[in-house]
């Protein structure tokens, strides 16, 4: 199993568990209001929010609480003003990780990140000292059942797509991220909405990590996804289907 090389966002995992659902959904709605104040707070003039939109409703997120996350983006709605922050770091086995986040207090959100890496046996560094290992693309899924392999791949190269990855969890597609939502739109238009339209980091290169390191190395992304600020924990480690298996994973 190839970790992050197929997108499988930890976020994603824990976000099947009943007892994380509270947690996803805020989440998900931080990033709708931040969507929505970036912008036009209107899914149809606002691409990053109508992502947004979409990833909660992939994630079953209830209509009201959808629209309650862009009412808060409104004059006289929520004023906690969140900034997006990016911190990078090494954790075991050498992998690197990037993780991607919306607070309304720097400080304190990078006082907690480097506590985490600290704590499971990785290490914060400074900004850039591993996104060299990674590619900025665009990521959009869509659910297996939305088309067949070959018709998705052809669809998404005339759309402008780079590459198709399909496995049994669903599509992949993959752009520049300039294109993200022109091709996102285009494929819509065939196979219906996407369950997630986003700016990725894609791995350069993989580091294969052995059991030990793996389960250490799960804990940490865990426990970093955990934190309320965190949005997203990308990472270039390579995991083998034994020790998945081993894992549980």
């Amino acid at each position: 199993m190839a970790g992050h090389s197929q997108f499988k966002n930890i976020m994603h995992r824990k976000g099947a568990q009943d007892a994380q659902r509270a947690k996803l959904f805020t989440k998900l709605a931080r990033e709708i209001t931040v969507s929505a104040k970036c912008g036009i707070p209107l899914p149809e003039s606002n691409p990053r929010l109508r992502a947004a939109i979409a990833a909660a409703k992939a994630q079953s997120m209830p209509k009201d609480n959808i629209e309650r996350a862009i009412k808060r983006a409104l004059p006289g709605g929520d004023d906690t003003n969140y900034d997006e922050v990016r911190y990078e770091g090494r954790g075991p086995g050498g992998v690197a990780l990037i993780v991607e986040g919306l607070t309304d207090n720097r400080n304190r959100t990078a006082s907690e990140v480097r506590a985490i890496f600290n704590k499971l046996g990785g290490q914060m560094g400074e900004a850039n000292s591993v996104a060299f290992n990674f590619e900025r693309v665009g990521l959009i899924q869509f659910k297996p059942e939305a088309a067949d392999g070959d018709a998705m791949f052809e669809a998404a190269l005339e759309a402008g797509a780079s590459d198709v990855v399909s496995t049994d969890d669903g599509h992949d597609v993959l752009t520049s991220p300039e294109d993200l939502h022109a091709v996102k739109d285009a494929l819509e238009k065939s196979f219906g909405e996407a369950t997630v339209a986003r700016l990725e980091w894609k791995p350069l290169n993989t580091v294969e990590v052995d059991a030990d390191a793996a389960a250490t190395l799960m804990r940490l992304i865990d426990a970093l996804d955990d934190n309320d600020d965190v949005q997203r924990v990308c990472g270039n480690y390579e995991i083998s289907d034994e020790v998945a298996a081993r894992l549980g994973l």
